[in-house]
Order: C-alpha cells, then structure tokens, then sequence
C-alpha cells in the first residue's frame, strides 16, 4: 500500500475533542515534537520503558540487526482521523525499545497509512503537536498539527497539564480543570460513601448482571465506575489500572497478603518441548497433604535461590540487576537445575508483552466482603497509589526477590495413561513490596 496524504483542516481543540470523544477515545495525550521528531529520526518517547505501559502495544519480539543492534519491537494499534471524519489504520506503526540505552522510538507511522499527515511529521520543525487518543478498546488515535495552527494555540492556552511519561494528558471537556487521580479518588469517596454494594458486573450493553464468582470484587468496584466486564487483561479508569481485593478489615493491606501480577506460561525449556506432564514428573513431587495419585510442582522460588523441593533454581540471563538494565534484550527468565538443563523459561520479549497491559498508573483498592444473605462489598477509604512502572522495574523486583514464582501446577490421576493436568504459572508479589514495582506510591485517604 503506498502512503496517500491529505490537506488537513486547521481545527480547533474543542473541534478535536468532539473528533477524538467520536472515535471513542477516553484519554488524550499530547507531547510537544522537537525538530528532530519526524518519521526519518523517529519521534522520541522517553529515557525509559514506561511508555510501553502508557500506549497500548501488540506482542513484543526481539530483533537483531545485521550489524549485531539489538532491540525490543512491538507493534502499536494506530489510527489517524481523517479529514474528512473518521480513521484510517497505519499499519507499520511500532514502538522500538533499546533498552541498553535505554531509549525509546516511535516508528512507522506513516507507512502504509492512508491520508496521514506527513506535511506535518516528516519535517524538522519544533513546536509541532502529536495528539495521541486512547480509545475504550484499547486503540490510538493520532492527530499532528503545526505549531502556528489554531489547534497548537489553544493547547498552549491550558495551563498546569498533568504529566504522564513524555505527554501531557489534555483534559476530554472543555470545563473539565481535575486531573485524573483527582477524578478517579472522587469516584472512589463517591463509592465509599455507598456503604454495602450488592456483587455484580457492568456488561457491554450497558446492564448490570450480577455476579458471585470470587473475582467479583474487582468487577463490582469496575461497575461503579463504569467499567464493563469485557475480559479486557487489565481494566482501567481513565488510564488508571484498578486493582480490588478484600481484605479483613479496613486499614492498611496485611505485609503478608500475596497480590498475583501475572500468569504466564513458559516459552522455552523442557516444560515446552517435553510438555507440562513430563515437567511434573521430573521436577515435581508426591502431594504432601497426602492426596493419593497426585503429583505437585509448587512453592516459592525466588531468584539466584535453591528450592529444596523442585531443585530448581531461578535465574536472571541479560539483565543487571546492579544498573538495572537490560543487557540483552534476548534474554530470560529461567529455571535451571543442579545439571544446567533449563526446566522451563520466560522470554523477556513474552514477558514484556504481558507487562505492558499493566498501565502506568495504578489504584489498589481494599474492600470487605459478605456473603450472607447475597454476595455484597464495601469499599476502603485508604488506597495505594502507584504511578510510573516499567518492565525493568518488573525485572529489578525479580532479581531482589520481592516478585517471585509460585506454581500450581499439578497432576491428578497421575499413574493413569490420561492424568488431569492443571497448569499455573504464575508470579507474585508480597502487598508491602508493591511499591517496588512503581516510582512513585502513595497511601491516599480518599476522604481527606
């Protein structure tokens, strides 16, 4: 497909807003362009990788360049309005990631792309706008514009942006002078204030259903803020990640309480080229609850530890954990045993793929739970707020020992030629050592 341009209207904000509020974008960005930001040198996102986890982005690979560059990839799913109404995809648009940098390009934008507009990216020029909407389905939606236009003039009118990464958020309504967090901690004294909430979930069409599945404290807490259950991997808020869990009482959450982060299964090793069955019976062990015909393979492994119970330890290959960076964007996440063999890995490409569906920004909210007579939450008034992660920041928790993996796998019926295979990869992290994984968090008293 060969790029076509257009002649694009001197619009408004007001006039991009309802273009933007159109495309079904809840959140826009905007980030100043310096002159060297165009499509030959790539537009610059940042000196770290959280913009992976601001913008949504496709599965992320590893490249090798003939000339021995490394880097991560990942696609982006782009969107220019047009100038007439509407979007048209561009579909070479990708983040490249040199984490050795570390440094992050915006790329191949307008490749392929109908109707972009390259009078405005491919020039050196400062001052230029790139406009980038996030849609409720997790799409981007670009605008540029040059810095004489109307448009550049009335952003430049608003004053006090909030930040995020290398944008400003531009607030969707005109009136609208609240930042995000502001608005997001409104919402949560709003629902505080509810007291008692019977358990449901907010469906696409807009209904309520209602729900009893264990999950359902966090799909309550997403109702009420008009969050729809759409097996979306990490739901939002306004680009805020919303994280509910009952707790006993409210106050702070117990240091000894376990959050699950992800559960991804490995990419490599004798788990993936022998299969899940014949992992457990090398590595695993008989129940120790004294379950008849069932193997295990459980317990907490953390990195550079021996566990006596699998004789597996895990490791970190091409990351460092001294500056914190990624030394080699094809390494990994391994387990290895007493004799080397790699049990089972996780591609840092794989990982990063998952890492990057959680936002930037996140609220852990506590609730307790009834059951009698239906199902019903409450909702705390103290929340954590974390602000700025990145997949190096997932890695240094790693290698420090604060995110660590604990299994579920198992095998019932084991002596049988079928036996049930139940898999469970997953990582977790300690409530207290959250803030590990942000650059900033704070407690919040949402009533104060």
């Amino acid at each position: 497909m060969t790029r076509t341009t257009a002649k694009f209207p001197d619009i408004t904000l007001a006039e991009l807003r309802e273009r933007m509020a159109a495309a079904g974008v809840r959140q826009l960005l905007v980030k100043e362009l310096s002159a060297n930001d165009n499509s030959k040198n790539q537009p610059y996102l940042g000196g770290d990788m959280n913009v992976a986890n601001i913008l949504p982005t496709g599965p992320v690979r590893a490249e090798t360049t003939e000339k021995g560059n490394e880097s991560l990839k990942a696609p982006l799913p782009f969107f220019w309005l047009q100038p007439e109404g509407g979007t048209a995809p561009a579909p070479n648009a990708q983040i490249i990631m040199y984490p050795q940098y570390p440094e992050v390009r915006l790329s191949g934008f307008l490749k392929g792309a109908i109707k972009a507009p390259s009078d405005v990216m491919n020039i050196r020029q400062q001052g230029r706008f790139l406009f980038l909407g996030i849609t409720n389905d997790r799409d981007i939606v670009a605008w540029a514009t040059s810095p004489d236009s109307a448009l550049a003039k009335g952003l430049r009118a608003l004053v006090d942006l909030e930040k995020l990464g290398v944008f400003n958020v531009v607030p969707m309504a005109a009136a609208e002078n609240r930042t995000t967090r502001q608005l997001l901690l409104a919402e949560l004294k709003r629902i505080h204030r509810l007291d008692w909430i019977e358990s449901r979930r907010l469906r696409l069409d807009g209904t309520y259903v209602a729900c009893e599945a264990s999950q359902c404290v966090g799909y309550t807490l997403e109702a009420e803020l008009g969050v729809p259950s759409n097996g979306r991997a990490e739901p939002d808020f306004l680009g805020w990640e919303i994280k509910a869990s009952e707790v006993a009482a409210f106050g702070r959450p117990p240091a000894s309480k376990a959050v699950t982060l992800m559960t991804p299964e490995p990419t490599g090793g004798y788990y993936r080229s022998e299969g899940v069955e014949a992992f457990v019976r090398k590595y695993g062990y008989a129940d120790k609850m004294g379950r008849v015909d069932r193997l295990n393979f459980g317990g907490v492994h953390r990195s550079a530890e021996r566990h006596q119970g699998t004789g597996l330890t895990l490791l970190l290959a091409g990351f460092d954990s001294q500056s914190s960076k990624i030394t080699n964007p094809t390494g990994a996440l391994a387990l290895v045993d007493d004799a080397g063999l790699i049990a089972a890995e996780w591609s840092f490409a794989a990982l990063m793929s998952i890492w990057n569906r959680k936002h930037a920004q996140a609220a852990y909210v506590p609730a307790e739970a009834e059951t009698d007579p239906v199902r019903r939450y409450r909702y705390g008034s103290i929340v954590r707020l974390g602000e700025g992660t990145d997949f190096t920041k997932l890695l240094s928790a790693i290698a420090k020992g604060h995110v660590y993996y604990d299994p579920g796998i198992k095998l019932e019926n084991a002596s049988q030629p079928k036996p049930a295979v139940k898999r469970r990869s997953q990582f977790r992290i300690g409530s207290k050592s959250i803030p590990q994984l942000y650059q900033n968090t704070e407690t919040v008293d949402v009533l104060s």
